[in-house]
């Protein structure tokens, strides 16, 4: 007796809608067993134990190692986690590098190990300058509250660029700061970049120079300076510029002259954006003391 053909329609057609709705890839391969546990079981630990099992065998590495790794921050054990991208990455597709790096920056956020991420985007910003981002090509598609949209190279440069002037101001490095902060700037200059620049720049009691930055925010030269973040923050900037100032005397940079892989490399990649700026920008002049940390 053969079975009713409709019937077996309606099972397929209910157990492909079941992988979408829990976003599950179809199968029963190890990574597909560990991606039900996470998901739709919510076992974290049993999720983790076959994703394992998954990268031994070979299934879908690229993913399990990604998801493997997320579950794990999740669990407090973004350390194994650090451990298992740099021990597995390699046997992962070229393709699927630039997205461990994104959870590996990730996870040295979560463990406070700012050194290494320094170190990872510079790495980043390295293979821009070579051509080696993006797979090679010009954009990239990007996800931010579900929804995609394509990202540019020089977009891409110019927020790597802010994600390590923070990480310096975060070890209250605010010279080399300053330095990362007028390259991103003379990329795409915003709002946001130029508070973080002031700052640095008060922090060097440099207060003619960061009120200069700050009236640029306050007088709507920026893009964002009329985001009330924005301008809420560059009016407590001028504050407590203003406090300063009357203390104290504002400071003279100092001269420096480098020649650097690291910047010269960054240098070129910035002067084909702006072809109108002399071949040597003047903020690569600025950097002498800072060589070991912007080196690569």
């Amino acid at each position: 007796m053969q079975g009713n053909p409709k019937m077996s329609l309606r099972k397929g057609e209910k157990a492909e809608a079941y992988h979408v709705i829990h976003k599950l890839p179809t199968g029963d391969s190890p990574y597909v067993r560990a991606k039900h546990l996470q998901l739709v079981e919510k076992d974290p630990e049993a999720a983790i134990n076959l994703f394992w099992s998954a990268i031994n065998a070979g299934d879908r590495v690229d993913s399990a190692l990604k998801d493997m790794a997320v579950v794990m921050k999740q669990q407090n054990r973004a350390e194994e986690a650090i451990r298992a991208i740099n021990c597995f990455r390699d046997r992962c597709s070229k393709q699927a590098q630039e997205s461990l790096d994104n959870v590996l920056m990730d996870l040295y956020k979560k463990c406070g190990r700012l050194e290494d991420q320094i170190e990872l985007l510079k790495q980043k910003l390295t293979k821009i300058y070579q051509g080696e981002a993006f797979n090679g090509k010009s954009t990239k598609t990007a996800r931010s509250h579900g929804r995609k949209f394509q990202v540019t190279v020089k977009q891409e440069t110019s927020r790597i660029l802010g994600n390590l002037g923070w990480a310096y101001m975060q070890q209250t490095n605010y010279e080399a700061a300053e330095i990362v902060y007028r390259k991103a700037q003379l990329i795409e200059p915003d709002a946001n970049k130029a508070c973080n620049l002031a700052l640095c720049l008060i922090k060097q009691a440099r207060y003619t120079e960061a009120r200069s930055v700050l009236e640029e925010i306050l007088q709507g030269e920026l893009l964002g300076s009329d985001e009330p973040k924005s301008r809420n923050r560059a009016f407590e900037l001028m504050k407590e510029l203003e406090t300063l100032e009357s203390v104290n005397p504002s400071l003279t940079p100092p001269i420096a002259n480098i020649e650097d892989a690291f910047i010269e490399g960054l240098d070129q990649l910035i002067n084909s954006w702006t072809p109108n700026r002399s071949r040597r920008l003047p903020i690569f002049e600025e950097i002498s003391s800072f060589r070991d940390q912007l080196a690569c």
